[in-house]
C-alpha cells in the first residue's frame, strides 16, 4: 500500500503541464494550440520567450527528481518496498506523458526523464546529456539530442546498475520517448526536422 501510495503521488506530480502553467502565467498561447502542439519546453520556445522555456524545462527536470527523492527520503520509513524509488520514477514521466490534469494531453518526457535518471544514478544521467549534447551539438536538432539520449541511457544503466528495476524502469521509458517522437523520426528520414537556432 506504502508503494501504491508513492507510485500515485508521483504520478500526480508528473501530471503538472508546466509548459501550459508557464505560458499562463506569461500570457502566451496554449502550448497545444500551436507548433508541434507539444506542451513541452521545446515547443515554448517557438513563443520566442526564452525564459519561459527556461522555466517550463526547470519545472519537467524538477518534477523528475522531486518524485524520485520522495520515493528515496519517504518510502523505507513508511514501508514501501524496493521497487518503489524506480516504480516512482516511471510514475512522475507517465504523469508528464498522460496528465490526469490535462486531459492526458502530455508533452514527449525528455526533461522529465533527465530529472529520473539524474535522480536515480547521476553517472546514467551524465550518459545520457553526454549523447544529448553531441547529438544536438553536431545537428541543432532537438528531436535528434533527445532520441540519441534516450537511446544511451538504457546502455549506460546496465553498465552502470546491472540488471535490475532500474534498468527495466529506464528501458520502457526508452520505448515510450521513441514513440513518443514517432512523427519525429518521420520528419528526420524525409530531412524534414526544423532545427533549433
Amino acid at each position: 500500500m506504502a508503494t501504491l501510495g508513492i507510485v500515485t503521488l508521483a504520478y500526480l506530480i508528473g501530471s503538472v503541464s508546466f509548459a501550459v502553467i508557464v505560458s499562463r502565467i506569461f500570457a502566451l498561447p496554449d502550448p497545444r494550440s500551436y507548433g508541434s502542439g507539444n506542451p513541452g519546453a521545446t515547443n515554448v520556445m517557438r513563443s520566442g520567450r526564452r525564459m519561459a522555456a527556461a522555466l517550463t524545462l526547470a519545472g519537467d527536470l524538477l518534477k523528475g527528481v522531486l518524485a524520485v527523492w520522495i520515493a528515496k527520503r519517504f518510502g523505507p520509513p513508511i514501508g514501501a518496498n524496493e521497487t518503489a524509488v524506480p516504480l516512482a520514477g516511471f510514475a512522475v514521466f507517465l504523469g508528464h506523458l498522460y496528465p490526469v490534469f490535462f486531459s492526458f494531453h502530455g508533452g514527449k518526457g525528455v526533461a522529465t526523464a533527465a530529472g529520473v535518471l539524474f535522480s536515480l544514478s547521476f553517472p546514467v544521467g551524465l550518459s545520457a546529456l553526454v549523447a544529448w549534447a553531441a547529438a544536438f551539438g553536431v545537428t541543432r536538432v532537438s528531436a535528434l539530442g533527445a532520441l540519441a539520449a534516450s537511446l544511451a541511457a538504457p546502455a549506460a544503466a546496465w553498465y552502470f546498475l546491472g540488471w535490475g528495476h532500474s534498468l527495466a524502469v529506464i528501458a520502457a521509458m526508452t520505448l515510450l520517448l521513441v514513440w513518443r517522437h514517432r512523427a519525429n523520426v518521420r520528419r528526420l528520414l524525409a530531412g524534414a526536422e526544423e532545427e533549433i537556432v
